[in-house]
């Protein structure tokens, strides 16, 4: 990777966590405040939103019928997510020290706060923590995995390919054979270092 793209890559990932930061201050100010891990909300809100919570009974009633015919199909894929959950993390835990590279931190990802909602009723929050475990847990893996790939193989595709993890836009060209050893070699210590990501 060129000097010129490694800054632009630099700039762009500073801009995103300037713009991360500005949204959450924003929503902050006008809604919630953060105090470890508890959100309180302004008194006001906390009442407005006690105000719009749906009962249970109604919510049943109002609720998609498919919403709850596919409910036991849904549910079901807990035990694969937790399997994959106790693999992944197997792997990190016994792996990653070996290989001298930074274990993910699972508290970074899997973050559980919506019950902390006044306007969901028990059954919404019920829904809201299975999705916030399954895509937490996506996240996670996808961290694992990434920091997997940056060792063993930090190089390109040469197709485009979506969805691509925040670590693979610093890899390797395809083809790019000049030094791999020692660019390899690179990536390994700066795993090691727990760069973020972002650092070309």
């Amino acid at each position: 990777m060129n000097d010129k793209i490694s800054q632009l890559m630099a700039k762009m990932a500073e801009v995103e966590d300037e713009l991360r930061t500005a949204l959450q201050e924003q929503e902050t100010k006008m809604f919630f405040e953060i105090k470890g891990k508890r959100v309180e909300f302004k008194s006001t809100v906390r009442a407005a939103h006690k105000n719009l919570k749906t009962n249970f009974f109604r919510w049943l009633v109002t609720n998609r019928p498919q919403n709850l015919i596919t409910g036991p199909v849904i549910y079901a894929m807990i035990f694969p997510l937790m399997m994959l959950d106790l693999c992944v993390s197997f792997y990190q835990w016994i792996c990653f020290p070996v290989y001298g590279v930074a274990k993910v931190k699972r508290a970074d990802y899997i973050v559980f706060d919506r019950h902390q909602l006044h306007y969901l009723n028990f059954i919404e929050k019920f829904h809201c923590t299975y999705c916030e475990y399954g895509n937490g847990l996506m996240s996670y893996m996808a961290e694992i995995l990434a920091r997997t790939e940056e060792y063993f193989c930090p190089i390109k595709h040469a197709h485009k390919v979506l969805g691509t993890h925040t670590r693979y836009k610093r890899f390797l060209s395809y083809g790019d054979a000049a030094d791999y050893a020692v660019k390899l070699e690179a990536y390994r210590v700066g795993l090691g270092e727990n760069r973020p990501a972002k650092d070309a």
